[in-house]
C-alpha cells in the first residue's frame, strides 16, 4: 500500500478533455510538472526509507528514480484509466522540493481516481503535505471533474490516515490484513471524498 498515498480519481464523463493551468499555487507552495533539474531531490525523497517504508516497494535506485521522473515528465492531462499525474511541491518562498502529489484514474467510467503524496521527513511538521493535498482535490474535482476520489494506506501509518481525515476524506473500511507487503500481512484503511462533499467543504 501506498505511503500516505490515496488510490481513485476520475474526469467528468463527457467526452472532453480539460486543460490544466499550471503550476497550481497555494499560499506557500508551487506544485507544478517535474523537470530534469528534479532528479537529485525525486531520488533524495524516493531513496529515504521513512518514506518507502509504507510503500509496496523498498526505497528507490539511482536508475529508478531516473526511469521513474522519465515517466513523470511524459505525463499528460489524467483522463483514462491508469494515467497519473504526479507534481513535484516547491517552496514558493527559497524553492526549495518538499515533496510530491500525485493522482491517477482508476475509472473513467465511473469517475473515480486516487489521490496519493509523499513529502521528505525534514519537512514534516510545517502542513505542506496538507495544504498541497487540498490543491490536488480542487484539481481533482474542480478542474477535471471527478465525482469520488479515494485514497488508502496502511493501518499502521497514523501519518497518512491522519492527514486524509484533516483533509475530509470518510474512512470507508478497514481491511484486516488484506494483502501481503514485503513478506508480512499488512491491514489498510480506505477512505473516499464525493464531489459533492468537496463542494460543501469549500463553500462554507
Amino acid at each position: 500500500m501506498l505511503a500516505g498515498i490515496g488510490r481513485g480519481i476520475g474526469p467528468a464523463y463527457d467526452g472532453s478533455v480539460p486543460e490544466l493551468e499550471l503550476p497550481l499555487t497555494t499560499g506557500r507552495l508551487t506544485l507544478r510538472r517535474h523537470v530534469e533539474t528534479d532528479l537529485d531531490e525525486l531520488h533524495r525523497l524516493h531513496s529515504h526509507p521513512d518514506v518507502a517504508r509504507y510503500m509496496y516497494w523498498g526505497p528507490w535506485s539511482r536508475g529508478v528514480s531516473i526511469e521513474r521522473l522519465g515517466k513523470r515528465m511524459q505525463q499528460t492531462v489524467p483522463v483514462t484509466d491508469g494515467q497519473a499525474l504526479d507534481l513535484a511541491v516547491l517552496r514558493t518562498d527559497g524553492g526549495a522540493y518538499v515533496g510530491e502529489v500525485h493522482l491517477h484514474v482508476v475509472s473513467e467510467q465511473h469517475q473515480c481516481a486516487e489521490l496519493g503524496f509523499a513529502f521528505h521527513p525534514e519537512h514534516h511538521g510545517h502542513g505542506y503535505a496538507r495544504e498541497a493535498a487540498t490543491a490536488m482535490l480542487g484539481l481533482a474535482f474542480d478542474t477535471l471533474g471527478f465525482r469520488r476520489v479515494i485514497g488508502r494506506c496502511a493501518a499502521a501509518n497514523a501519518a497518512s490516515a491522519g492527514l486524509m481525515e484533516r483533509l475530509g476524506l470518510r474512512r470507508e473500511a478497514h481491511l484486516i490484513e488484506s494483502e501481503l507487503v514485503k513478506g508480512e500481512w499488512a491491514s489498510e484503511y480506505d477512505y473516499a471524498m464525493l464531489a459533492r462533499e468537496w463542494a460543501a467543504l469549500t463553500t462554507k
